[in-house]
């Protein structure tokens, strides 16, 4: 804003363009932070699926096999039986791959939030039109992390 001698404030004919390309970088750097986070946090669901699943699915198979082998190995059995199920029900509880998949979707979609924010900052001209898109394909980002399967994909980058 521009300030004469007079002490009124006059806008710059480049102000609303400059407070849109402010924004629409400040939201393209928030789908970059937020991408990588949800990165990180997909690979650790997806080491925490594992930590828990296979040892259940080893235990249950040694707990069958010892249980059938002797009567005196009854008891390690189900010992191992016991940890099998401790750890079902563990991989059960955190729902691990429910949560893998969310952020793998949460990922998709941020991506697409920084790749178009990233082509309307290409752009010469912007309009109040280019940031409700952006805000509406983060919104999208943000119910990728809520829904099983989401009603429609994470926007596309448009053609060119």
């Amino acid at each position: 804003m521009a300030t004469p001698a007079d002490g009124t404030m006059r806008r710059s004919p480049d102000e609303p363009t400059q407070r849109l390309r402010s924004e629409i970088v400040r939201l393209r750097d928030e789908a970059t932070c937020q991408k990588a986070l949800a990165h990180r946090r997909a690979e650790f669901w997806t080491r925490a699926d594992i930590a828990l699943g296979f040892p259940a699915a080893l235990l249950a198979g040694t707990a069958g096999a010892a249980g059938l082998a002797a009567a005196d190995a009854r008891i390690p059995a189900a010992l191992m039986a016991l940890a099998s199920a401790g750890f079902a029900a563990g991989a059960g509880f955190l729902r691990s791959d429910y949560r893998r998949r969310a952020n793998k979707r949460a990922r998709q979609a941020w991506a697409a939030v920084e790749g178009r924010a990233t082509l309307k900052l290409a752009c010469d001209r912007l309009v109040p039109e280019d940031l409700r898109e952006l805000l509406e394909c983060r919104q999208v980002a943000l119910a990728a992390y809520d829904c099983e399967d989401p009603q429609s994909p994470p926007p596309s980058l448009p053609p060119g």
